[in-house]
């Protein structure tokens, strides 16, 4: 996630006053989105297969170390 200007290639989503954009390609990619925030930060999920890719630092598959 970053700040950015929307694009011609951008769909544009306004939930609850968040302005979200996404590359309309890259949509069609990883849809289902979604977008929690936690205390400190968020967390987005996607319907992103990463098969054997790396886990995050909490899992036992993890690249962090």
């Amino acid at each position: 996630m970053a700040l950015d200007e929307p694009k011609e290639t951008d769909d544009v989503y306004d939930v609850e006053g968040f302005k979200y954009l996404v590359d309309k390609n890259f949509m069609d990619k990883i849809k289902p989105i979604k977008v929690d925030f936690l205390d400190v930060g968020f967390k987005v999920t996607s319907g992103i297969d990463f098969g054997s890719a790396c886990g995050g630092c909490e899992t036992t598959r993890s690249c962090c170390s």
